[in-house]
């Protein structure tokens, strides 16, 4: 009997993939571990299964699209912009601080100026994904803790463009004109689409009475709303998250969310899975038992720091302290985003083989104990000075 070998291959990636999750799920771990657990186990330092790291990557990347989707439909626009001095001014002197801590790091290290750089913008960006995630599953998403930091992390991705720009500067290319005003088009159309959905009276779905009809024709269109406004912030030179979390915020606005969230949920779950497996491929398994506890100095110094930072940022805005300290810790981890400033700066020379690989392995361990990292935040603080009003 004849039969696909990619199907034993896929059955096989399948069951480890639940019995790693469901393992991770005994210890009260959430299902991110698992993913990331899962892409280690399946890769070459593991079972061999999967060995194009780069292809899942891509596939995963829909799932942080759609979660940016579902994300955006349960934000009102009002609430959003209400808190735009964290989003905008608390980013900013979120990200010179790490920069700052860099340079003090590598002045005592004699690095250059280009390396303190790009390992700031590196240390900056945390995990939408890791953190979206952590915040649907312990029902924050619409406190105070979620609206800023989800502000934070859309900011981050906004800013992942400018520094794109200066790590290419660094490394000696110039900046396009053209892609410069592509982006700022499409910056200014975006102000216009939120401010019409601000102030819009009526916001219709085309076609409305139909799709409530039509199961199938609801999924197409979904996709095709989600998708269509990612590729036209991608067409801009945006981040195409952005695209997508407007396109939910679109959704949500016309008051269509149940449906569309329904349809879609699947997919959300099996493409962000992909996505944190691809993480888990990256991952030179050998390289870091050979450096594990250099690895783990640089993970545990990266949560301190950027708690610190994020904490001393949003203190500083007027949030009370223990506020500040445990929405710093949903902020620590370092970001699916920094692994491309990581993998330019390689290939730029800007830093060696040896530093990426240390790079990525710290992001991924980061990843890999945020949740944990985020818990033990809360439960120490919760002992000494009691839960957070503000988190409400």
């Amino acid at each position: 009997m004849h039969f696909d070998p990619i199907l034993l291959k896929l059955v096989g990636c399948l069951l480890v993939i639940l019995m790693v999750v469901l393992a991770t799920r005994r210890l009260n771990q959430p299902h991110v571990v698992g993913y990331l657990l899962s892409g280690i186990v399946l890769g070459p330092a593991g079972f061999g299964l999967l060995q194009e790291p780069e292809t899942l990557a891509r596939v995963g990347e829909f799932g942080v699209v759609l979660l940016l989707f579902f994300v955006g439909m349960e934000t009102s626009p009002h609430r959003l912009l209400a808190s735009w001095r964290i989003t905008f001014i608390g980013t900013t002197a979120q990200i010179f601080g790490s920069v700052f801590l860099m340079a003090m790091v590598g002045w005592w290290l004699n690095w250059p100026t280009s390396r303190i750089v790009l390992t700031g913008f590196v240390l900056s960006l945390s995990s939408t994904a890791v953190v979206l995630n952590y915040l649907r599953d312990s029902g924050q998403l619409k406190a105070k803790i979620g609206r800023d930091t989800l502000g934070i992390l859309l900011a981050q991705d906004l800013a992942l463009i400018p520094m794109l720009i200066i790590v290419g500067v660094l490394s000696g290319d110039k900046p396009d004109a053209v892609s410069l005003s592509l982006q700022v088009v499409g910056a200014s159309l975006t102000i216009a689409l939120v401010a019409w959905m601000m102030w819009g009276k009526h916001v219709h779905l085309p076609m409305g009475d139909k799709l409530r009809a039509d199961h199938e024709l609801q999924v197409f269109f979904a996709f095709g709303l989600c998708l269509g406004l990612a590729l036209l912030t991608g067409l801009f030179h945006l981040s195409t998250a952005l695209g997508a979390f407007l396109a939910g915020m679109l959704v949500g606005v016309a008051r269509e969310t149940n449906w569309v969230h329904h349809r879609l949920e699947p997919f959300r779950v099996v493409f962000v899975a992909v996505f944190f497996i691809s993480v888990g491929l990256l991952v030179d398994v050998h390289f870091a038992l050979e450096n594990i506890w250099l690895i783990v100095l640089i993970a545990t110094a990266v949560f301190v720091g950027n708690t610190a930072i994020n904490a001393a940022v949003l203190r500083s805005l007027g949030d009370p302290w223990r506020y500040s300290i445990y929405a710093g810790a949903h902020l620590a981890q370092i970001g699916e985003f920094s692994f491309v400033l990581a993998a330019l700066g390689a290939q730029a020379s800007l830093i060696s083989e040896f530093s990426h690989q240390l790079t990525v392995a710290v992001i991924a361990l980061t990843l890999l104990l945020s949740p944990s990292w985020i818990s033990l935040v809360g439960r120490v603080q919760g002992r000494i000075i009691g839960k957070p009003a503000e988190l409400g």
